[in-house]
């Protein structure tokens, strides 16, 4: 799908797309159109129950006194509440909306927006954003064609007083987009094609954008002590993999400064090893590298919009399966950290991927920040269902910094509490460590971050659980169902409010 911006003006043909505000009120253009056509628009308000609230969509088709085939009006609520995601989730509407009823092109104009907080430049971009969202589609196995479902929209542009703000806003919006598919299309991928070995050679895809690209297989994993990692791959034919993609944006003074890092859970399958998972919705577990899926997708989108940061993105890449050689209830292993762990749960493996992977890099990189990211547990969803990810952390301020940038793109975290009286859950009377809690299935989530953080040593440190947000089963404005992205679009934001420009 393509897209443009240009000045306000009213197209000749195709589709056109005009807002209205709070209790019906039109816009200039809205008003302009309305009186062309002989107050068909009017008339077609008064005669639906559109008001002009946020999400409000009308269509009226063929009007006379205009070679416009469709106009479609599309409510605002109030200019002075409206937010960059009500723009983002105004341009994924329409897209939905047009592709099925067979338009191709449409212009959507941006007037009056009066008191909004957003420059209407940054409004106009959003719009396009959130559009490019929603026209993702994962169809790359489908080898018949239905003309019938297939997406109609081809372009779309959006009209307003400053189109160069807009064009020049849109183009880091892209970069980001272009990463959120990378980290859709991961998710999305099955596991006998995107493995550990075929998802570290995706990662060097990178290499083009500037992000240096290193891969350690099971032999220098295995000098390094990565006992835990290694011992969730033992039973796979795959080899296990770590990347590391590091970025190195920061110029001038800046250019030396520590990385931050984004570590992520990349369990290619997971069928919960010798601690099998029951059969039904195990297809599922194709996504339990949503973590590691993330962080590549957000590498992607840093070096794409040329991040004024240093980041490294490290990746632990495995999969869990039940071989004569798997790992087995009852086993003790050593971390790189040289801690033991017995394990007690095959199951529970991606917190031991996460181990030697964040022992790993805060040892050799002494990042300022370390965040991963996981489909960790089943109890985070629920304890918070499908509409926010589990946030734990050792930092009040890395933590706060997490929830803003989480609310400020629309993909919300909450914080849950750590405390030693969770951690004693996981010390092991024969190990130092045990790989679940002794609590049974309470506080799951809880547990599992306690144990994370026994390998992250003095650095600040944010666990965000992301197994409820990494896959969807229905559609949003701009997250079609299946693999959402999540992630890519918080980290970006947090990357960009609070170390780009300081």
């Amino acid at each position: 799908m393509k897209f443009a911006f240009s000045e306000i003006s009213l197209p000749k043909r195709n589709s056109l797309a005009v807002p209205v505000y709070a209790d019906k009120n039109f816009s200039s253009t809205a008003k302009e159109v309305d009186n062309m056509i002989g107050g068909m628009l009017s008339r077609a308000v008064d005669a639906s129950r559109f008001n002009g609230k946020k999400g409000d969509i009308l269509e009226v088709l063929a009007p006379a006194g205009t070679e416009v085939s469709r106009i479609i009006l599309f409510g605002m609520g109030e200019k002075n509440e409206l937010t960059q995601t009500d723009f983002e989730d105004l341009g994924g509407t329409l897209v939905r909306k047009l592709n099925g009823s067979g338009a191709k092109i449409v212009t959507v104009i941006l007037d009056d927006l009066g008191d909004c907080p957003l420059k209407d430049s940054d409004a106009a971009a959003r719009v396009a954003f959130g559009a490019k969202l929603c026209s993702y589609s994962f169809n790359r196995y489908k080898t018949e064609d239905d003309p019938a479902s297939e997406p109609s929209l081809g372009k779309m542009t959006v009209a307003c007083k400053t189109s160069s703000g807009a064009r020049k806003a849109f183009q880091d919006l892209e970069a980001i987009a272009e990463g959120v598919f990378m980290t859709r299309d991961l998710v999305s991928e099955p596991a006998n094609t995107l493995y550990p070995e075929s998802f570290a050679e995706r990662c060097r895809e990178l290499s083009s954008l500037g992000v240096e690209i290193e891969i350690l297989n099971e032999d220098k994993m295995q000098r390094l002590g990565m006992g835990a990692l290694l011992g969730v791959g033992q039973g796979s034919v795959r080899e296990s993999q770590l990347v590391v993609m590091r970025w190195n944006g920061a110029s001038g003074k800046k250019s030396s400064r520590k990385p931050i890092a984004f570590v992520g859970k990349g369990v290619c399958f997971d069928t919960g090893g010798i601690s099998l998972k029951p059969g039904p919705g195990m297809e599922e577990m194709k996504w339990d590298m949503g973590g590691a899926g993330t962080v590549t997708g957000l590498m992607k989108a840093l070096a794409g919009r040329k991040a004024k940061a240093n980041v490294v993105g490290v990746i632990g890449l495995v999969e869990n399966m039940p071989d004569g050689n798997a790992q087995r209830p009852g086993d003790i292993v050593t971390a790189m950290n040289g801690k033991t762990i017995e394990i007690l749960n095959t199951d529970a493996e991606g917190r031991l991927v996460l181990a030697d992977a964040l022992w790993y890099t805060q040892d050799r990189f002494e990042p300022e920040i370390m965040i991963d990211l996981a489909t960790l547990t089943g109890a985070i969803i629920i304890s918070l269902g499908h509409e926010n990810a589990g946030l734990f952390s050792n930092n009040d301020d890395l933590a706060g910094q997490i929830f803003d940038a989480g609310e400020a793109v629309g993909e919300g975290v909450w914080r849950l509490p750590m405390s030693k009286a969770y951690a004693k859950q996981i010390k092991s009377p024969i190990a130092d460590l045990q790989n679940i809690g002794t609590g049974g299935r309470g506080a799951g989530s809880i547990v599992a971050a306690e144990f994370l953080k026994e390998f992250v040593g003095d650095t600040p440190w944010a666990h965000i659980d992301i197994a409820g947000m990494a896959w969807s089963k229905k559609d949003t404005p701009t997250v079609p169902k299946g693999g959402t992205g999540y992630g890519v679009r918080l980290l970006d934001r947090f990357v960009r409010d609070n170390y780009e420009g300081k």
